[in-house]
């Protein structure tokens, strides 16, 4: 007997809702990859610009207010925070890239922390690459899926803040955004929409996660 689509993927978005209302803990910060906690969990990572809405969106996964700092100031998280889901899977919440008005020298070092860590981390299952849909991808994000492109590093495009844009232009950004993810070898061909703010389509990517464990 075939499985029904659509209960296939009632279950799916269930487990999601079930794997993020268990507990979640912070866990470290890590400036330097010798501080990394050991590679028994899998792990996931979200990165992105600065100020992309990275913090806020684990937070709203998690339907808490404060596990993940945020900050109106680009480039506030400077380290690499684990948090420990359950004790099934390590969330990473990555450093911002691209924040030009800091230091040259904190810069260099923040991205040569973030890349290190993407390329050499085994039990990474997914990085999930947050793009504002107001702005799309960047060069510098490009540039950043190249990366993981050439390290084999699997990840999946989520647009950000999707309550501040209407439909029409809603509908344009997933187009152009499937048009750039098509170039990318070891881009997930779904991109995924959310909005913290609205707590707007949360379980598809809460279901992403439940389905890599």
């Amino acid at each position: 007997m075939e499985e029904n689509p659509e209960e296939a993927q009632q279950l799916r978005l269930k487990k999601g809702i079930e794997l993020f209302n268990k507990k979640c803990d912070f866990v470290l910060s890590v400036a330097n990859l010798k501080q990394l906690p050991a590679d028994n969990l899998e792990e996931i990572a979200f990165a992105g610009r600065s100020n992309v809405g990275k913090s806020s969106l684990i937070n709203a996964l998690f339907g808490q207010r404060k596990l993940a700092k945020t900050s109106s100031t680009p480039g506030r998280t400077q380290q690499l925070n684990y948090f420990n889901l359950d004790n099934k899977v390590y969330v990473v919440d990555l450093p911002g890239y691209g924040f030009a008005k800091a230091p040259k020298e904190i810069v260099q070092n923040w991205q040569k922390l973030i890349n290190t860590y993407l390329v050499g981390r085994a039990n990474l299952r997914r990085v999930f690459l947050l793009i504002d849909s107001r702005h799309g991808i960047k060069k510098i994000d490009e540039e950043i899926m190249d990366m993981l492109d050439k390290a084999a590093v699997t990840y999946q495009i989520v647009l950000t803040k999707i309550d501040k844009i209407s439909n029409k232009e809603l509908e344009k950004i997933i187009a152009d955004t499937q048009a750039i993810v098509a170039k990318h070898t070891a881009a997930h061909i779904m991109v995924l929409k959310t909005s913290s703010e609205k707590n707007l389509y949360l379980d598809e990517l809460k279901a992403e996660v439940a389905d890599l464990i």
